[in-house]
């Protein structure tokens, strides 16, 4: 399994217009192949900051969402608010239970 974090850097006041433009992009990707979460949560202590929580079921998975339509469309719709971006990759290769 593969987890992604990919934290933004929004324009003050955009908030709303970022999860607006992000909506049909998620709904779509929750659909794909391959995804089993993908959920865009908001720092409550800093406005400017959205993060995208993804889970994948492998790196296939995850390239194939890259090349969809509605990413593309995400990606131009969100340029406007978009700042800066910070995508982690992580790939889990052992749990240890306490």
């Amino acid at each position: 399994m593969i987890t992604v974090i990919a934290t933004l850097k929004i324009k003050a006041g955009t908030r709303d217009d970022v999860a607006a433009a992000a909506h049909p992009c998620i709904e779509a990707t929750r659909k794909e192949a391959g995804c089993r979460r993908y959920d865009l949560t908001s720092n409550v202590l800093d406005p400017t900051q959205l993060v995208f929580v993804e889970e994948w079921e492998s790196r296939e998975a995850l390239e194939a969402h890259f090349n969809t339509d509605h990413i593309k469309a995400w990606r131009e719709a969100g340029k406007p608010f978009v700042e800066s971006a910070v995508v982690e990759i992580i790939h889990a290769t052992q749990v240890e239970r306490l």
